[in-house]
């Protein structure tokens, strides 16, 4: 493989019922970066079908180009046409890096487009840069169950490729000003990329936690007790119009569903208010936590290492402070 062939940079947009996803236009912010860093274009490929409006959104939000490739088979995601679409169009275009969104699509498609072109894979990535003496990709990661962070790279085999993890990187601000190039690029699917068909699309009718999208988070740790004490962080994050989360001791002791889960192991957040309730602050907590706007701590523990981030620190016991904020809150609302 002659590696020099290989320029740009390629983020695949992912869209399910024609809404371009969220962390779609998260790695658009990151590739631009990515490619003024190498002097390269970024490209941005849609694969879906009647979504041409949708095209230019993609150049406000930092694409240089748009490669779109349309079908209605393509409409609902499928392993295989997706696949062969993907590997088909960066074998022919030959990016220096490809970036997927590590969700479920993103996860199933990425791993097996990096086999069929025969290239590494780096999933669940926290942190992209370019190594500047030689433009190697870093791609950092959580391994050994969060307890450590690793950076990989891909020197000898080219596109480098990850996943990244939704909330992770900022999207850029829409920029209506910008001009880019709209490419349709056709994809001859046939009956042997049909490995399975989609009879009917059943959606399960449940309450959607995203707390990722939440301007205002409630997060509670060991400290809170027991499950049953979650209910007055629920209270006041109800006051608040935020979201309940937590970490992953909590998490893991059974107290609150996996989607509430703050940090490497769960997921990255950026509110604009973050309650730490009762969390010590460990390092795999912060990562998933330290860039919100404005981070309120309390703890009995002085010396806890939440505090070192919190813009606010309050030393004292979780089931007092937290009562009374929300009394409080209930008296400001109601001589408004």
């Amino acid at each position: 493989m002659n590696i020099n062939e290989y320029k740009g940079v390629v983020v695949f947009v992912e869209q399910r019922e024609g809404m371009i996803s969220k962390v779609s236009l998260e790695l658009l912010g990151k590739g631009r970066e990515l490619a003024d860093n190498l002097g390269e274009k970024m490209t941005a490929v849609l694969i879906g079908y009647d979504m041409m409006d949708k095209t230019k959104e993609l150049i406000y939000y930092g694409a240089d180009k748009v490669i779109y490739a349309d079908d209605k088979i393509f409409e609902v995601y499928m392993t295989e046409p997706y696949t062969k679409a993907m590997s088909t169009i960066i074998n022919d275009r030959k990016p220096e890096i490809v970036l997927f969104g590590a969700t479920a699509i993103g996860r199933d498609l990425a791993p097996r487009i990096s086999a069929r072109i025969h290239t590494g894979l780096t999933a669940d990535c926290t942190s992209l840069e370019i190594d500047e003496e030689n433009n190697n990709l870093l791609m950092t990661r959580p391994a050994f169950g969060g307890n450590i962070l690793a950076t990989i790279i891909c020197p000898n085999y080219r596109p480098q490729m990850s996943t990244v993890r939704p909330g992770v990187m900022q999207k850029l601000e829409k920029d209506t000003s910008r001009e880019g190039e709209v490419e349709q690029y056709k994809i001859d699917i046939n009956e042997s990329d049909m490995t399975y068909k989609i009879l009917e699309v059943v959606k399960e009718e449940k309450e959607k936690i995203n707390i990722e999208d939440a301007n205002v988070l409630v997060s509670g740790g060991r400290g809170i007790g027991k499950a049953d004490n979650f209910t007055i962080l629920k209270d006041l994050a109800k006051e608040l119009k935020g979201q309940v989360s937590a970490s992953r001791a909590v998490v893991d002791a059974g107290w609150i569903n996996k989607d509430h889960q703050v940090g490497q192991t769960g997921k990255t957040v950026r509110p604009g208010l973050y309650f730490a309730c009762g969390i010590s602050g460990a390092i795999q907590h912060l990562a998933g936590m330290e860039e919100s706007d404005f981070i309120i701590a309390i703890n009995k523990d002085s010396e806890a290492p939440i505090f070192e981030v919190a813009d606010l620190g309050i030393v004292g016991d979780v089931h007092k402070i937290i009562p009374e904020l929300i009394n409080q809150l209930k008296i400001v609302k109601e001589n408004r």
